[in-house]
């Protein structure tokens, strides 16, 4: 096992004007499973392959351990990929697939079989040995791939968005399967995804991605809880955060329209002190339905997505600076419609609040 470090890591591809990956700079613990995620062209997929010695690095360097594989070959940096489309030769067998990397590394045939035995067991693969990749579902094929890389028993694991070309059942299934995985493995783990639903459920931690620089690098609690910034607020969170343009009111309160909301005393303090223009955000579940005449902030039901122990309201609210989507998680026994108005409140340590201009977090 190993840790892994990339120090301001840089890929700077011919033709462009600015760098995909400007500086990474990441420590990764021995035995840790750590995510990156973000929005496509974030630079995590760039930042993997760079890990893997799939792409050259134009400055900084990277370590596996103590050694510097900046310029190492792919094949000598002793890491295993596993790829978005599995990559197995369809000519040959499951186990012949797995013990392929092994077989070139001229292992011994007997030494193959038991680490290839000792993987099918542990991915229920047993009887699929002699079976071709065509007659196995795509989440087989995935664990046959999985296999491959843990017969190999690499410092690192590399995964590229395994579970993409899964249907959403065995999605769930699989990640499920890849975290345990890991944790009996203990091996060092960088997991690559841009589902947050994804990062949040399986890594111990989660590097959040925009334009090739980290914007926080925490534990999945910890991202949700205390988004350090708009961007990993408005990402991080399904559905996601209501973020809410307002002023700063009076007596260190947010200004809403005409709504004064109270929000946390480390923000209050600061608001007014040149943070005139925020940015209020509430998760959906943090919304309490209120009456009529309460002072809550009037929705206007357009949508309910009933998912039987809870449910999620979508509606318009006229006040200024709300979305046009205000977002309300209730129980699945509230009755809510589409057309009906309710009005909604919260509690001022439920309200995140963030300068707009620089997109900083402002609560405590």
């Amino acid at each position: 096992m190993a840790t892994v470090t990339f120090d301001k890591a840089q890929r700077w591809y011919p033709g462009n004007d600015s760098p995909t990956v400007p500086g990474l700079d990441l420590e990764i613990g021995d035995g840790e499973f750590m995510v990156l995620v973000g929005p496509s062209g974030c630079g995590k997929s760039t930042s993997l392959r760079m890990l893997a010695g799939l792409e050259e690095i134009n400055g900084g360097r990277i370590l596996i351990g103590e050694r510097d594989v900046t310029h190492v070959p792919p094949k000598d940096r002793d890491i295993a990929m596993v790829f978005q489309n599995y990559a197995l030769y369809p000519h040959m067998t499951v186990a012949d697939n797995m013990a392929f990397a092994l077989k070139m590394a001229k292992v011994p045939a007997e030494e193959r079989e038991k680490r290839v035995q000792e993987a099918a067991k542990i991915l229920g693969l047993t009887e699929f040995l002699q079976r071709k990749p065509k007659a196995l579902s795509g989440g087989q094929r995935q664990r046959v791939a999985m296999g491959r890389a843990i017969v190999r028993s690499p410092q690192v694991f590399c995964m590229d968005e395994p579970l993409s070309n899964l249907d959403a059942k065995m999605r769930v299934q699989t990640r499920t399967d890849i975290a345990k995985l890991q944790s009996d493995l203990g091996v060092t783990t960088v997991y690559v995804t841009h589902d947050q639903i994804e990062a949040m459920t399986m890594g111990d931690r989660v590097a959040v991605m925009k334009l090739g620089v980290l914007q926080q690098v925490d534990t999945p609690l910890n991202l949700y809880d205390r988004p350090v910034n708009l961007f990993v607020a408005g990402f991080i969170g399904s559905p996601q955060m209501n973020l809410i343009d307002a002023k700063a009111g009076k007596d260190g309160q947010a200004q809403i329209g005409n709504y004064l909301v109270p929000v946390d005393p480390a923000a209050a303090k600061q608001l007014g002190e040149g943070h005139n223009n925020i940015t209020v955000g509430v998760r959906p579940e943090a919304w309490r339905l209120v009456g009529d005449g309460s002072g809550g902030l009037p929705v206007d039901v357009t949508v309910v997505e009933e998912l039987g122990a809870d449910g999620f309201v979508y509606g318009n609210c006229d006040v200024e600076g709300t979305p046009s989507n205000v977002i309300v998680r209730v129980s699945g026994r509230d009755h809510v419609s589409k057309g009906d108005r309710i009005y909604v409140t919260t509690d001022p340590q439920n309200v995140h609040v963030f300068d707009t201009d620089s997109g900083e977090r402002l609560s405590d």
